[in-house]
Formats: structure tokens, C-alpha cells, sequence
């Protein structure tokens, strides 16, 4: 009896051996903030491309794009998509994370975020905004540094402009009841301003970018992914393939589709979005910008490793 009953175990043994390792996967709960940067994810959940790869994967919202670093450290999220200036500020501040892909990216063709002025303001240019209150989805991330940028390339001394940090849901109802002169803001929430007539694009200062810059990067805690070097490899993967999707123009309206699921675009709007081109690889050199652009605006006390940041 005994030994039939071994023989059994072995068999089973063997048999939980040659299945997938579903079981095993971890659940991995990812953080994303209201923009179309963020398409390669949501369309890796909606067509199956994280499933098929046995990932067990959440998609949750976060409303301020600052705050996923310490979610991330929390181990409230797994991976979450800071800008990179987010995650450069994090790692400076002595958190231990990488770098696994890249949501969104800059194009000169894109003009989906700028300055929005509130009607009545006044404001025009980049001097106008001196004494001003502006509002930024993040202190500290992509538009607040970006403008930043902006505003120093203009000649303007961005220490003069006031800067409050407002979540891209409350963009329009700050400007309406004058809180706020103007927003650095993005599209679904830039043209609902404009189209109300609560406000006006005073400047797509995008344009001063650099192409193929990225917008959002998809981070985790460093020992996280080298304990789940597996899911973090299929996650990688299933996002290359996403971008691969999303470049096709037969799957715009899915694409489309994805995007008014998870950041809640009415039809109208989501018809007009812009989509940020999609970079799932970020390099050593994308990060070595962001380190220069924040390091002239005295924002980091180190100076990075980019290559120690990627994980590979």
C-alpha cells in the first residue's frame, strides 16, 4: 500500500512538473495615471497578450503620477509607470528600482499637451506666466519638468512661476472657479477645456522636445524583479508586443476602444485623442537625457547610472 502510494505521488509529481507554472506567477498589480501614454498596457490586458503568458495582472489608477515610486516601494503595486523624471527623483532619493519598458513617447506630429490658460487670463507667452499659479499632474513629473525646460529655453526664470500640483481630473473645474490662471495639461482633459471655452492653448510647447523621448517608463523594485525575472521577462515581452499592435492601423479603433475603458473617454472625445507613439524599450541614452535636463533644473543630488537602471 505504501508503495502504490508513492508510485502515485511520483506520477503526480511529475505531471504538476510539465504544467504551466500559472500557479507560480505572481499576481502583479500595475499603477496608471489618465493618459494615452499608458495604450501599450492597456491593450497588452484587453487582447490577451499578458494572459497568454500566464501574467496575472491588475490594471489600477492612480490619480497623481508622483505617487507611484512609494506605491511601487509599498509593494501596493508590482510595476507602475512613473515619468521618468518620477522615477530619476525616486532613485535619487535612494529607492532601488528598474526600469522593464516604456509606455508612450514624444513626437513633434503629437501636439497633446501644452500650456492651457484659463479664458480671461491673459496669458500668451512664456513671460506671461511669471507670478502666475499653473497646474501641473505631478510636481516633479514630465509636464512640470518639460515646462520647466520650456520656460528656461524661453528665457523666463521658471522659480517665478508658482507651481501647484493638480491631479488632471480637477484641471477644468480649478480654472472655471479661478484657482488656477492656467494648467500644463493633456488630451482627453486639454480639448474638454477648450471645447467648454473654459480655457485656451497658449503654447504646444511640446514641439521643443526631442523625438522619441520617453513620456512614461514601467518600473519595479529591483529585487522584486529579479525574484520573478520570468513574469518580469513575459511582461517585457508582452508589451513589445502591444506596441507592435497599436502601430497598425487596422487595430486603431480596439486601440481606441482600450483606452475609453480604462481612463473613462466618452466616444466624442475618445474619437479625437491623440496617441502618444508607443516605446516599449527604453535605452541607456533616453534615461542619459532625462539625468541632464533634471540636473540643469537642480533636481537630483546624484547623477544616475542609466545603465544600472535597466533591467535585462
Amino acid at each position: 500500500m505504501k508503495r502504490r502510494q508513492l508510485l502515485a505521488a511520483t506520477a503526480a509529481a511529475g505531471v504538476l512538473a510539465g504544467l504551466p507554472a500559472r500557479a507560480q506567477t505572481p499576481r502583479i498589480v500595475f499603477g496608471y495615471t489618465a493618459v494615452t501614454d499608458f495604450a501599450s498596457a492597456f491593450i497588452a490586458a484587453e487582447e490577451g497578450m499578458f494572459k497568454k503568458r500566464n501574467l496575472d495582472v491588475e490594471l489600477k489608477f492612480i490619480p497623481l503620477n508622483s505617487t507611484i515610486p512609494a506605491a511601487v516601494q509599498a509593494d501596493s503595486l508590482q510595476i507602475g509607470g512613473p515619468t521618468p523624471s518620477v522615477f530619476l527623483q525616486s532613485v535619487d532619493g535612494g529607492l532601488d528600482h528598474v526600469v522593464l519598458a516604456g509606455g508612450g513617447v514624444t513626437s513633434k506630429s503629437v501636439t497633446g499637451f501644452g500650456l492651457v490658460a484659463r479664458a480671461g487670463s491673459g496669458i500668451k507667452t512664456a513671460q506671461d506666466c511669471v507670478g502666475k499659479k499653473i497646474g501641473v499632474p505631478g510636481l516633479g513629473a514630465f509636464l512640470h519638468v518639460t515646462f520647466r525646460g520650456w520656460l528656461k529655453s524661453m528665457g523666463v526664470d521658471y522659480r517665478k512661476v508658482n507651481f501647484i500640483e493638480a491631479a488632471f481630473p480637477q484641471h477644468g473645474d480649478l480654472l472655471r472657479g479661478g484657482t488656477l490662471d492656467a494648467v500644463v495639461s493633456a488630451d482627453p482633459f486639454m480639448s474638454r477645456i477648450t471645447e467648454t471655452g473654459m480655457g485656451y492653448v497658449a503654447s504646444y510647447y511640446s514641439t521643443f522636445l526631442p523625438e522619441g523621448q520617453p513620456t512614461i517608463i514601467y518600473t519595479a523594485k529591483r529585487d522584486w524583479a529579479q525574484k520573478n525575472a520570468a513574469a518580469a521577462r513575459a511582461f517585457q515581452q508582452a508589451i513589445q508586443e502591444a506596441a507592435a499592435f497599436m502601430v497598425k492601423p487596422a487595430n486603431n479603433d480596439k486601440v481606441r476602444a482600450a483606452l475609453g475603458k480604462y481612463i473613462k473617454l466618452p466616444p466624442e472625445v475618445l474619437a479625437k485623442a491623440q496617441i502618444s507613439p508607443p516605446g516599449p524599450v527604453v535605452t541607456e541614452k533616453q534615461l542619459a537625457y532625462w539625468v541632464a535636463l533634471m540636473k540643469d533644473q537642480e533636481m537630483l543630488r546624484t547623477s544616475p547610472e542609466p545603465a544600472r537602471l535597466l533591467f535585462k
